[in-house]
C-alpha cells in the first residue's frame, strides 16, 4: 500500500488528509517536527506534506532568501523520489510558491478541503507516473557509460540534455556556450557518443592553444614547402577525422583567414591543405564551443557574420555550476568514484560539513574547480572519508551564514531563540559526528552528555550516525 506521512502542527488538517485517503493510502500523523523527521528516517513514503514551519528553510547568501532548496534537501537524501507538498496559510502563498519553486511538487493553503487535496495528489500521482516512463525511454536512448553523466536534478541541465538527444543523431553543426569548465567537451562527447559516427574519430582542437600563423596547417593540413620548416606533407585534423566528428574549442580565437576556410568546408564540405592544390571532401560533423558571446563579435566585425550563423544552427547554452547546485552533489560523488578506479584509496564518503559548504559556495571555476578541488582533497585525505582539512579554506568562507535561520520579527523571540539554539545544535552535533567519524559514544563524552541523550538529539533532528562513519 502507498503511503503518506502528514506533519502539521494544525490537528484538524491532519484529520481531513488522513480520512481523505482512508483505505488508499497508509497515512502516518507527525504533530512536530522531531516525530517527522523519526518517522521519515524509518519508514518508506510516496508523499509528504509539511507544513511550512516545519521545513526551517536557512537564508540564501547571495538574494537573503529563504533557501527552500536546501530545507527540500534533507528529505530528498533521505528519499530521493518521495513527492513533497508544503502546507500554510493564505497569507505564507509567496513561500509556498518559492519551495515548489524549489523543487516541491506543489502547495495546498489552510483550511484543507478534500476535494482539492484528492485532485492533486491524483495530478501529482500520474504527472510521477508519466515522469517514470520518459525517462525509461531516455534512458534507452543514452548509453549505459554515459547515464551517470546525464543524470541530473537541474530543471536547466534537463533541457541541455534533452536539446543532445534530439541533436546527436542528426548531421547538424552544433555551437556550445558557457562559462569556461562548465563541461562543454563533456557534452560534444556525448553527441558523439550518440551520433551514427560514434565508431569513428572524435578530434579535439583547443584553438585558442595553437598561434595564429600554425592555426590553418593544424586544422587543414598543408604540402611539403608551403613555408618555411614545412619539410614534409602534414594531415590537418579536418582529414584525420574524416567520417568523424571534429569539436573546436574557443572557435572564437582563430584568424580571419582559417574563418575563410572553416567556412569554405561548412559550405561546400571541401577544403585545400596550406600550400596545396587539390580539393579534398570533408565528410565530417563540426561541433564548436565558446566562452564568449560571438554574436556580438560577429556584430562587432571581430568575427564573420556569415560563418557565425553557419556554426549557430544548433547552439546550446550550458549553464554555470552556481545554477545547478542541486546537481554539486552528484557530481562530487561521480568524480569520487573516478577518483578511487585511479588510485585505489578506498574513500567512499563526503563529510557533510563539506557538502553544505558546497552548497554554499559560488563555484567561479564550475565543474572544473569542483572536479580539481575533489582530487586535491583526495591526494590529502587519510581517513576513510574526505572531510574539510582537505579543502581550501575559502570553500568555507560562507559557511557562518547559513548557520542562523532567517529572523523572522513576526514570530515572538522565544521562537526566534529556539531557532537559532536549534540551528547551532545542529551544525555542532553534525561537526562532532564528524571529528568522532560517527562513533557515538565518544561523541556523547566529547558533548559532556549521555548516549542517550546524545542518540534523543540526533533522533530529533534527522541526523543519521551512518552518514559520518
Amino acid at each position: 500500500m502507498r503511503a503518506i506521512l502528514v506533519s502539521t502542527g494544525d490537528p484538524a488538517a491532519a484529520q481531513i488528509i488522513k480520512a481523505s485517503f482512508r483505505g488508499e493510502y497508509k497515512v502516518d500523523t507527525a504533530l512536530n517536527r522531531e516525530t517527522c523527521a523519526s518517522l521519515f528516517a524509518r519508514s518508506r513514503y510516496d508523499f509528504l506534506f509539511i507544513d511550512l514551519e516545519f521545513l526551517e528553510p536557512g537564508e540564501d547568501a547571495s538574494s537573503g532568501r529563504p533557501n527552500y532548496g536546501q530545507a527540500l534537501q534533507r528529505y530528498w537524501q533521505v528519499m530521493p523520489n518521495v513527492e513533497i507538498v508544503v502546507m500554510g496559510p493564505q497569507d505564507r502563498i509567496r513561500d509556498a510558491v518559492m519551495a515548489v519553486k524549489a523543487g516541491a511538487s506543489n502547495y495546498i493553503t489552510y483550511p484543507i478541503h478534500a476535494d482539492e487535496l484528492r485532485f492533486m495528489t491524483d495530478s501529482i500521482y500520474q504527472a510521477s507516473l508519466m515522469q517514470s516512463e520518459l525517462n525509461y525511454l531516455r534512458d534507452r536512448f543514452w548509453h549505459v557509460d554515459s547515464l551517470e553523466v546525464v543524470k541530473t536534478k537541474s530543471p536547466a541541465m534537463m533541457k541541455v540534455f534533452e536539446k543532445v538527444r534530439s541533436v546527436a543523431p542528426t548531421k547538424t553543426n552544433v555551437l556550445i556556450t558557457g562559462e569556461t569548465g562548465t563541461g562543454k567537451g563533456m557534452l560534444a562527447k556525448l553527441i558523439h557518443r550518440h551520433s551514427n559516427r560514434a565508431n569513428a574519430q572524435f578530434i579535439t582542437v583547443h584553438c585558442g592553444a595553437i598561434p595564429d600563423s600554425l592555426i590553418e596547417s593544424e586544422l587543414f593540413g598543408h604540402e611539403k614547402g608551403a613555408f618555411t620548416g614545412a619539410d614534409r606533407r602534414k594531415l590537418g585534423k579536418f582529414e584525420i577525422s574524416n567520417k568523424g566528428t571534429i569539436f573546436l574549442d574557443e572557435i572564437g580565437t582563430i584568424t580571419p583567414s582559417a574563418q575563410i576556410k572553416l567556412l569554405q568546408v561548412l559550405q561546400d564540405r571541401t577544403f585545400q591543405r596550406v600550400g596545396g592544390e587539390v580539393t579534398i571532401e570533408a565528410d565530417v560533423r563540426v561541433i564548436v564551443a565558446t566562452n564568449s558571446d560571438l554574436k556580438a563579435m560577429s556584430d562587432g566585425g571581430l568575427f564573420r557574420k556569415d560563418l557565425y550563423y553557419r556554426l549557430c544552427v544548433f547552439p546550446i547554452e550550458v549553464p554555470p555550476l552556481r545554477e545547478r547546485k542541486e546537481d554539486v552533489p552528484h557530481l562530487a560523488e561521480y568524480f569520487l568514484k573516478d577518483l578511487n578506479k585511479m588510485y585505489s584509496k578506498g574513500i567512499f564518503k563526503i563529510d557533510p560539513r563539506v557538502l553544505e559548504a558546497f552548497e554554499l559556495y559560488n563555484w567561479p571555476g564550475n565543474i572544473r574547480e569542483l572536479e580539481n578541488l575533489m582530487e586535491r582533497a583526495y591526494i590529502l585525505e587519510n581517513s576513510a572519508m574526505l572531510t574539510p582539512d582537505g579543502f581550501p579554506g575559502e570553500i568555507f568562507a560562507g559557511e557562518g551564514k547559513a548557520v542562523l535561520p532567517q529572523v523572522d520579527v513576526s514570530l515572538p523571540i522565544s521562537t526566534v531563540r529556539r531557532k537559532a539554539v536549534e540551528a547551532v545544535e545542529i551544525a555542532y552535533l553534525k561537526s562532532l559526528l564528524s571529528k568522532q567519524t560517527g562513533r557515538m559514544s565518544k561523541s556523547a563524552l566529547a558533548a559532556g552528555i549521555t548516549t542517550r541523550q546524545l542518540h534523543k538529539l540526533l533522533t530529533k533532528y534527522g541526523i543519521r550516525k551512518e552518514d559520518f562513519k
